[in-house]
């Protein structure tokens, strides 16, 4: 099977989103940005929106430019976080700013699945950090983006079995992130069944639990950490963990999580940087970027939901201090005021979402394997080194 070699211009049509400041409005149609591009997938935790009127004059059908993101065109982030791609579903209607660019393949020479796949490989990895490297700023211009490699076989069925063995688990990922998102539905509807029809009583934090309790010390007997800052967190899920020599890891305190603690960040805090600790591992360490809440008094599912709920993600917000990076502290989730009802309802509530909690740990652990045995794949599958 020969393998060739060539620059991304030569197999992609490239342009980018609006070159025009759009005004945002509450709803509409979703603008998406470079702050929304992960390795993973889309981040829509926080997303902006523009009017009809506005998505219609900048990203139209008839367009020459390549403007409007189609069906199967590889979408890059090329303005801070450089390199994420995002492969355009059938059903996708969006609108892109222009810190993210359009690549649209030549189905002559390269599949879209694979391309997605080969910019998601160390090679073209490495290629974007080399740029990266010599510039002041992290921005990728298209005469760049054209020039960076492509290497592929010539053979399109070759193109799309590879890129089938990859997207096997990257559905299975996404299945299982669908399942996850139903089980937190229905545990969030159950708990606001409860706050809106029981009888409420207004408590501080510090009354029912204790923020910063834990702390791993110097002299600790652990040797291997698994850690995890702010930029691991989303959405009520740890999603990366990284693995430090005690010495090495950041942070003068480290701060042990345990099962059913809640962790939130203090820095920016927002909808997506808190998560719920499910049956961690025993050497699972939060930065101190984090507040720890252990519950103490009340069922930790039902406090999980008390601190993620809207009212107290907008306390946070409101007391964050700082220009640049607004942050909270201990004290400041200590004395958050919080509403919860009668004990016996609290537990029931807890007997009740537990197997939710239960079951989305299994379905995270799972993912974390497969997002793992697809990496060990995917760079000797581009290779060349296992062959299909």
């Amino acid at each position: 099977m020969k393998w060739e070699r060539k620059s991304i211009g030569d197999v992609c049509y490239v342009g980018d989103g609006a070159h025009a400041s759009i005004k945002r409005q509450p709803d509409g149609f979703q603008y998406l940005s470079s702050k929304n591009f992960k390795l993973d997938g889309l981040d829509l935790s926080k997303v902006d929106f523009i009017s009809e009127a506005d998505y219609q004059k900048h990203f139209k059908d008839e367009s020459k430019a390549i403007t409007k993101p189609k069906f199967n065109d590889v979408l890059l982030s090329i303005i801070g976080s450089l390199g994420a791609p995002y492969l355009v579903k059938q059903d996708d209607i969006f609108g892109l700013s222009s810190s993210v660019s359009i690549l649209r393949p030549n189905n002559e020479f390269i599949d879209p699945n694979f391309l997605y796949y080969w910019i998601k490989s160390n090679e073209f990895q490495s290629s974007i950090n080399n740029i990266k490297s010599g510039v002041a700023q992290s921005f990728l211009s298209l005469g760049m983006i054209k020039s960076l490699p492509v290497i592929f076989p010539n053979e399109l069925p070759t193109q799309r079995k590879i890129a089938s063995i990859l997207s096997a688990y990257d559905d299975l990922i996404e299945n299982n992130l669908k399942r996850i998102k139903l089980l937190e539905e229905q545990a969030f509807l159950k708990y606001k069944g409860i706050v809106s029809s029981e009888k409420l009583k207004a408590v501080q934090l510090k009354d029912v639990a204790v923020v910063n309790e834990s702390t791993l010390k110097a002299n600790s007997n652990i040797d291997k950490l698994l850690y995890v800052d702010i930029a691991s967190v989303s959405t009520g899920s740890i999603d990366n963990k990284t693995e430090y020599d005690l010495k090495e890891a950041p942070g003068r305190a480290k701060r042990i999580l345990k099962h059913e603690d809640i962790i939130w960040s203090c820095v920016r805090p927002n909808r997506k940087s808190y998560a719920f600790v499910w049956q961690p591992e025993n050497n699972l360490i939060a930065s101190t970027g984090f507040a720890v809440i252990t519950s103490k008094a009340i069922p930790s599912t039902f406090l999980y939901q008390l601190t993620t709920a809207n009212e107290f993600v907008s306390y946070l917000e409101n007391h964050a201090k700082g220009a640049t990076y607004p942050a909270v502290t201990a004290t400041d989730f200590a004395e958050a005021l919080i509403n919860i009802p009668a004990d016996s309802i609290m537990q029931e509530y807890h007997d009740a979402v537990s197997p939710c909690y239960e079951l989305k740990s299994i379905l995270q652990k799972q993912n974390t394997k497969l997002r793992e045995a697809r990496d060990i794949l995917l760079p000797k599958l581009m290779n060349g080194q296992i062959e299909v």
